[in-house]
């Protein structure tokens, strides 16, 4: 198995450089944590891709909370989108659901339409949020979603409340998702369990033994890498951490 994925959360250039220092393997690129991430300007992304070489996924969320909006805020979101695909972004994160729970197919579609997804070699790569983790029925959302083009990862807790919540939840989609031994084993994944499980969300260095031993793979980190908070900056040696425990064998983590 390839060494797990260590996301982190950037603000602006001086965190992508600091993440990117201390082992980070991609960044989410974000906009106004009071509103936990929003796009980010145009302008932001361009200084941040010229900064660092690693992977960047951008945000593409337009309010708080987990609705797009009316058809306007949808449109606006859609030109924001084109906007940074043309300026050279290639992978995004974006969820959405409808007052019931469900999976807002429309704006899922409308969204990866704009940024140019499509089947087949070159098709721009995409993260579903945290929405998951406030739907009626998780199981449907995946379903629902399972044949929309470059969907490769959930971002996840498992739960709404944070990681010890949803780490029940987070085991038994890793099972389906038939990652590490058990896909060695021969387990086919279910189709809707494709996507790679990336966690965060309350996510702390003790659970690593755990979810590693699942064969999750994925692990992502905000408040986790600024000690003193969202006010303060990105800290190298606070990444770093993660990336050692990340880089130790699973059951030496922790």
């Amino acid at each position: 198995m390839s060494r797990p994925i260590l996301e982190v959360i950037a603000l602006d250039p001086a965190d992508a450089v600091a993440a990117q220092a201390g082992g980070a393997d991609r960044l989410e690129l974000v906009a106004d944590m009071a509103a936990d991430g929003l796009t980010p300007a145009r302008e932001t992304f361009a200084a941040i891709r010229a900064a660092v070489e690693i992977p960047l996924r951008v945000m593409l969320r337009a309010s708080d909370g987990f609705a797009a909006g009316d058809p306007a805020a949808l449109d606006a979101l859609c030109r924001s989108a084109q906007e940074l695909r043309a300026e050279g972004a290639e992978e995004f994160v974006l969820g959405f659901l409808t007052p019931d729970g469900m999976p807002d197919m429309a704006a899922v579609t409308a969204l990866t339409e704009a940024i140019g997804v499509r089947n087949g070699a070159g098709a721009v790569r995409w993260t579903f949020h945290r929405a998951i983790d406030r739907a009626a029925d998780r199981d449907a959302l995946r379903r629902r979603l399972a044949e929309v083009p470059g969907l490769d990862t959930y971002l996840t807790a498992g739960s709404a409340l944070g990681v010890d919540d949803g780490l029940p939840v987070l085991l038994a989609e890793a099972a389906r998702g038939a990652r590490g031994p058990v896909e060695m084993a021969g387990v086919v994944p279910e189709p809707a369990y494709r996507p790679r499980i990336m966690v965060g969300g309350g996510l702390r260095l003790d659970h690593l033994p755990t979810l590693r031993e699942a064969g999750i793979d994925a692990f992502h980190i905000g408040g986790a890498s600024r000690p003193a908070g969202w006010e303060g900056p990105v800290d190298v040696a606070a990444v770093r951490e993660w990336r050692e425990a990340l880089d130790a064998p699973a059951a030496l983590v922790g």
